[in-house]
C-alpha cells in the first residue's frame, strides 16, 4: 500500500489502457460483423446513428465514474496504488443478444411481411438490454448481502473458468492462428509482466507489444507468403472504411422502446433469453468486485453495481442493444501498474470512435492479434489470483468450480461446428436430431446432453459448487446444504441445467414456460432432485456431527488419541 498524492494519470496507465481498449475494439467489431446477420449493415444508420452512439453513452458514463469512484477511494484511504474497475461491453450478453434475441426477431418480421425487420429486430435488442440493466441495477441492493455470505472461493472460481475458456483459449487459438504478427507481440507481454522488466526511453510494455505486431502485420506480407502472414493489410480497405466517417450525435430511443413495450407478445417470450443474462450480468459483476476487493480494492458493492445498472439503461434508451458490465480482469489491470487514468482515457477514445463511425477504419490499421497477448495475460492473473486469493485449504473448491465454465466453453465449439456445417449447406444433422435419436449421444466421447445440462446456468452451477465444496471443508455441513437447496430451487425454475433445443439453437427453459412445439426439451428435474439428495446428506451428518461434538466422552477420546 502507498500514500500519498493519487496521479492524475501513471505510466502504467498506458499499458491498461492498451488492454482495456482492445477489449473493447472486439466487441465493436463484434458488433459490425454480427449486426449484419439481422439486416443491420457496416454502413446501416441504426449502426451508426444509433448502436454505436448509444455505446459511446455507456462506455462514457461508466469508465468517468468508475474512475472518479478510484479517485474517491484512494482519497479516503490515502492511498495512491488504487486501480479503477474496469469496464466495456459485456461480450456474453453481445452474443446472445444477437443470436437468440435480434436474429429471431429479424427472421420473425421478414415472415411477418414487415416494411423493415432491422429496426424491429434493433428494437428488440433495445428491449433485452432494457431488461438486463434494470434486473443488474435492482439487484445492486441484494448482491452485498449475497458477497457477504458467500466463499471468495465461490465468487472466484467461475472467473477462473471463463478466465481460461472464454479468455486465454480464446486469443490464444487467435494468436496461433495468426502467428508471425502476434508471437513477437506474446513475447513482450511476456517478458514485460512476468520478468516485471522496462523498456528503452521507458516505453509501456502494452504500447511495444501493439507497435510490433502493427509492424509485423504491414510489413510481414511485404516479404513473406500470406499463408505465413495472414491477410495482407491494406491501405485501399482503409480508404473504403473511412467513407462511413462522420459525426454522429446520440438520440433518445424511448419511442422505439416504448413501441414495443405496448404489445407484450412481441417481446414476453425473449425474457427466458433476458433474465438468465440479466442474472448473469449481475452475478459476474458481483464476483469482479470480489476480485477486485482480493487485489486490495474494496470497493462499495451496492455502489458500483448501479452504477454497471445505469449505464446499461443508457445504452438501451440512446440506441445500443448490447449492455455493458464490470470487466473480469481488475488483478490484471492493477499489475500492469494502471490507477484510474486508464479507466477515463478508454471512456474518452472509444467515445470517440463510436460517434465519428470509425471502428472499421481502425481495424484496417490495427491487426487485433497485435494487442491480444495483454489480453491472455489478463486471463492467466486471474486464475492464478483465484487460488491465490483464497484460504489455501479451500484451493480444491476454486477447482471444482472451474468445471462448469470449461463445460459451457466445450458446448459453445460443439454447436458452433454444428452451426457452420448447418451454414455451409454440407448437410449433416442438428443438435436436436442427434438428442433426439439417441439421447446417449457421444461427441468425441463426451456426453453431447450433460454438456448442455451442465452449459444452461454455469455461472450459478459453478459458483454454487465451489461454495458447497468450501463449506464442507470448514465443516459447516448446514451451510452446504443451504447452498444445495438454492441450487435445487434454481434448476426447478429453469435457472440452470434445464434447456431446450431447436435444430442447434440451444436456449434456457424455464419452468412458467411450455417446452417448444418444436425441438427437445429438458426440465431437469432429476438435476433439482439430485442437489435435494445434497442437502439431505449434509443436514443429517451435520446433525449427527453436531451431535458428536457436544459428546464430552468422544471429544475425550479424539483428544487422546490426538495425543498418541
Amino acid at each position: 500500500m502507498t500514500r500519498g498524492s493519487y496521479p492524475l494519470f501513471v505510466k502504467g496507465d498506458l499499458d491498461g489502457f492498451f488492454g482495456l481498449f482492445i477489449d473493447n475494439l472486439v466487441q465493436l467489431l463484434l458488433i459490425v460483423a454480427l449486426c449484419n446477420i439481422c439486416g443491420i449493415g457496416a454502413d446501416s444508420p441504426l449502426l451508426l446513428e444509433a448502436i454505436f452512439p448509444g455505446v459511446a453513452v455507456s462506455l462514457l458514463l461508466g469508465n468517468v465514474f468508475y474512475a472518479w469512484q478510484a479517485r474517491r477511494l484512494a482519497k479516503r484511504t490515502n492511498r495512491t496504488d488504487v486501480t479503477a474497475l474496469p469496464y466495456g461491453i459485456n461480450t456474453p450478453s453481445l452474443l446472445v443478444y444477437i443470436f437468440f434475441v435480434m436474429a429471431p426477431a429479424f427472421s420473425k418480421a421478414k415472415e411477418a411481411g414487415l416494411e423493415d425487420p432491422a429496426r424491429f429486430a434493433w428494437q428488440m435488442g433495445l428491449i433485452a438490454c432494457l431488461g438486463s440493466g434494470v434486473i443488474e441495477f435492482g439487484g445492486a441492493f441484494i448482491a452485498g448481502f449475497i458477497r457477504r455470505r458467500t466463499p471468495r472461493a465461490a465468487l472466484l472460481s467461475t472467473l477462473a473458468g471463463i478466465a481460461i475458456g472464454f479468455i486465454s483459449m480464446k486469443f490464444t487459438l487467435d494468436m496461433f492462428q495468426r502467428p508471425l504478427v502476434s508471437m513477437l507481440a506474446l513475447a513482450v507481454v511476456l517478458l514485460t509482466y512476468f520478468s516485471r522488466v522496462g523498456f528503452p526511453l521507458g516505453l509501456p510494455g502494452g504500447f511495444v507489444a501493439v507497435l510490433l505486431g502493427a509492424v509485423a502485420g504491414w510489413l510481414g506480407p511485404l516479404v513473406l507468403p500470406e499463408s505465413l502472414t495472414g491477410p495482407a493489410m491494406s491501405w485501399d480497405g482503409f480508404r473504403t472504411a473511412t467513407e462511413t466517417a462522420g459525426v454522429y450525435w446520440p438520440q433518445f430511443a424511448g419511442e422505439a422502446i416504448g413501441e414495443v413495450l405496448q404489445n407484450s407478445e412481441q417481446w414476453l417470450g425473449y425474457l427466458s433469453v433476458i433474465v438468465p443474462m440479466g442474472l448473469f450480468n449481475l452475478v459476474g459483476s458481483l464476483q469482479n468486485i470480489e476480485s477486485a476487493a482480493a487485489a486490495g480494492d474494496e470497493f462499495d458493492t451496492r455502489t458500483s453495481l448501479a452504477a454497471n445498472g445505469l449505464g446499461t439503461i443508457a445504452a438501451a434508451f440512446f440506441g445500443s442493444c448490447f449492455p455493458t458490465t464490470i470487466y473480469i480482469g481488475h488483478p490484471g489491470w492493477k499489475g500492469l501498474g494502471a490507477r484510474a487514468g486508464y479507466s477515463t482515457l478508454n471512456g474518452l477514445i472509444i467515445t470517440a470512435i463510436c460517434l465519428t463511425g470509425t471502428v472499421t477504419a481502425i481495424s484496417q490499421l490495427i491487426p487485433l492479434e497485435a494487442g491480444i497477448g495483454i489480453l491472455l495475460w489478463i486471463g492467466v492473473i486471474i486464475t492464478s489470483q483465484s487460488f491465490q486469493e483464497t484460504p489455501r485449504e479451500h484451493a480444491p473448491a476454486v477447482a471444482i468450480g472451474l468445471f462448469p465454465a470449461i463445460a459451457a466453453w466445450g458446448a459453445t465449439i460443439a454447436l458452433g461446428a454444428f452451426v457452420a456445417v448447418q451454414m455451409a449447406g454440407a448437410g449433416g444433422i442438428t443438435v436436436e436430431k442427434l438428442l433426439t435419436d439417441n439421447p446417449q449421444a457421444q461427441l468425441n466421447g463426451f456426453l453431447a446432453h450433460g454438456l448442455f445440462v451442465m452449459e444452461r446456468g454455469y455461472i450459478f452451477t459453478g459458483m454454487i459448487l465451489a461454495a458447497i465444496s468450501a463449506n464442507l471443508i470448514d465443516k459447516k455441513f448446514f451451510t452446504a446444504a443451504v447452498w444445495s437447496l438454492v441450487a435445487s430451487l434454481f434448476t426447478v425454475l429453469g435457472l440452470m441445467h434445464a434447456y431446450q433445443m431447436v435444430g442447434n439453437s440451444l436456449d434456457f427453459l424455464f419452468i412458467f414456460q411450455p417446452p417448444p412445439e418444436k425441438g427437445l426439451s429438458y426440465r431437469a428435474f432429476g438435476v433439482a432432485i439430485g442437489w435435494g439428495l445434497f442437502a439431505f446428506l449434509f443436514l443429517a451428518y451435520g446433525w449427527w456431527f453436531q451431535k458428536e461434538s457436544n459428546n464430552p466422552a468422544k471429544v475425550n477420546d479424539e483428544t487422546l488419541a490426538s495425543v498418541d
